[in-house]
């Protein structure tokens, strides 16, 4: 488990202390305020080390690898032109910061860089052994009709999509699991798949398929919110999204209708309940209702930490965070929707609405 993300100097953030939750975290802020950055700092810290055993050849962490991994990993991930990039822009020189601790001491890891950092980061805080669940990170765009060839693709040639693709495309190439997780699999996948109408294939030639009782459809012609659906599902069948992990899910909501979102949100907290450690990232106002209504009528007894990302007066991002909603202050984005709610009311009820500012003037 992940319990807490430190960082200082990072993109937006002077400074961030955030806290988590066991089962589920969510981020929420209007746009450009760096949610997606949350995600992804905590991504390449879990991903790096998840993969550690392997690509460094060695059974514990060796700084010389940690160092050159992280570096490459941020920036396959946020794609800036330099590693500085990502230091937040002051005048003079900066340092920023990443802290990852964990309910394991052992893991705990910790690195920094500045603005003139061109390839490299500097580890000041070494784990004594490497995280054995790889993370899964879902971007806003679903990428199962993109996937065939899409991975040797990615790594012969310079293609300027984020990192994250081309990791969760290999999680969703891999096979579908098998033994005595097979049953929990099933009871995972049955809303899905009900509400897919159908099930999720990979052909050899590589391109998934969605069968139905009307027969068999290429993903590309199925609506995107069902392959966000299928997505999902895939990642339950091989395993990725089973008993221990990590889910980072930016806007799950997006390209959704509201029956959709409602089944999105029941899924999120069934993943979370059994064992995956899931943070989102959202401005839905509908999805957030949506969570409160299942974890007070259903999923007490899940962990959440919320987070609100607000923008002080000097532009700088500060996160207000707690057990609930009502702990992480006034979100704009979220106020226009209950504003709108209001309005709509008021027009049906015939209540006068106060002029606008263009009626006032005139």
């Amino acid at each position: 488990m992940l319990r807490a993300l430190r960082l200082r100097n990072f993109t937006a953030f002077p400074e961030a202390d955030l806290k988590f939750g066991k089962h589920l975290n969510i981020i929420v802020g209007e746009n450009g305020l760096g949610k997606t950055h949350l995600l992804k700092a905590a991504y390449c810290v879990l991903a790096v080390s998840a993969r550690g055993a392997k690509d460094s050849g060695s059974a514990s962490p060796t700084k010389a690898y940690l160092q050159t991994a992280l570096a490459n990993k941020l920036r396959g991930v946020f794609k800036p032109d330099d590693l500085g990039r990502l230091a937040r822009r002051q005048a003079g020189r900066n340092r920023a910061e990443v802290t990852c601790d964990f309910a394991e001491p052992a893991h705990d890891l910790g690195f920094f860089f500045n603005t003139s950092s061109k390839t490299e980061v500097a580890v000041d805080l070494m784990p004594s052994a490497w995280i054995e669940e790889t993370p899964v990170y879902l971007p806003t765009r679903e990428l199962l009709t993109i996937y065939p060839g899409f991975v040797s693709l990615y790594e012969t040639t310079h293609l300027q999509f984020e990192e994250t693709w081309r990791d969760t495309a290999v999680l969703l190439g891999a096979p579908p699991a098998r033994g005595p997780r097979e049953k929990k699999i099933r009871e995972l996948m049955h809303p899905l798949e009900e509400a897919m109408d159908g099930t999720v294939e990979l052909e050899n030639s590589g391109r998934f398929y969605v069968r139905m009782q009307t027969g068999r459809f290429e993903m590309h012609l199925v609506a995107e919110g069902l392959r966000k659906l299928a997505t999902i599902a895939r990642l339950i069948a091989t395993g990725s999204l089973l008993d221990k992990g990590y889910l980072f899910w930016d806007e799950p909501e997006a390209n959704l209708n509201p029956k959709l979102v409602k089944l999105v949100a029941r899924t999120i907290l069934n993943i979370g309940q059994n064992g995956i450690q899931v943070f989102i990232a959202t401005h839905s106002l509908f999805l957030l209702r949506e969570l409160y209504i299942l974890q007070q009528r259903e999923f007490q007894q899940l962990d959440t930490r919320c987070f609100g990302l607000h923008l002080d007066a000097e532009g700088a991002v500060q996160i207000q965070q707690g057990r609930t909603m009502d702990d992480i202050g006034s979100i704009t984005a979220l106020d226009e929707d209950l504003l709108q709610s209001e309005r709509y009311i008021d027009t049906e009820m015939g209540v006068p609405l106060p002029p606008t500012s263009a009626a006032v003037e005139e």
